[in-house]
């Protein structure tokens, strides 16, 4: 990171630290109220809307209950390979200068380290939010970060898409026009 960034990188990595703060600040909140006050561990579910219970999970795994750690050394080799994943978003989250992107990579880096710091605390990442409609569950259980992290790479391959769009159209406008025979 250079010190000499202008005012507008500076203010996007700002809003990207201030973005990441806020997700993990409450993402642990919630997590803290499912499993203290709400004590969801020992009641297991807690209707909320016909649509929407609060049903408690531990996830081994990552995404999708994906690569489940059945073992210590697949539980810190998943903290590992996280956090490893956290330190690019956040290189990213540096080099970026952009709002729109840090806010992104912001929404991303906050979810993943209030996931990592289940995982370090209990070994497992809590999850909790269950969205159905009826029998048909179109997403495993899931927590606030997840939201956030998925929200984020969805802003980034949006933004991604736009901007490739728009610059193929400023090329296609800019281009001379072709002679006519």
């Amino acid at each position: 990171m250079s010190s000499h960034a202008t005012p507008s990188a500076r203010s996007a990595r700002l809003l990207g630290f201030a973005v990441a703060g806020v997700v993990f600040a409450l993402d642990q909140l919630v997590k803290w109220a499912v499993v203290s006050p709400l004590q969801l561990p020992r009641v297991e579910q807690i209707v909320i809307l016909p649509i929407f219970n609060l049903t408690w999970a531990q996830n081994f795994g990552v995404s999708l209950g994906l690569f489940t750690a059945g073992s210590d050394a697949g539980r810190w080799a998943l903290v590992a390979m996280t956090s490893a994943i956290a330190l690019a978003v956040l290189v990213w989250m540096l080099r970026e200068r952009h709002k729109g992107e840090t806010f992104a990579l912001g929404l991303v880096l906050g979810g993943a380290l209030g996931n990592i710091l289940d995982r370090l605390t209990y070994g497992y990442v809590v999850d909790y939010a269950d969205l159905h409609f009826g029998a048909f569950r179109p997403f495993l259980i899931f927590n606030l970060a997840d939201v956030a992290i998925t929200f984020g790479v969805l802003i980034i391959l949006a933004r991604s898409f736009l901007s490739r769009d728009k610059r193929a159209h400023t090329l296609d406008t800019a281009s001379p026009a072709a002679p006519e025979t």
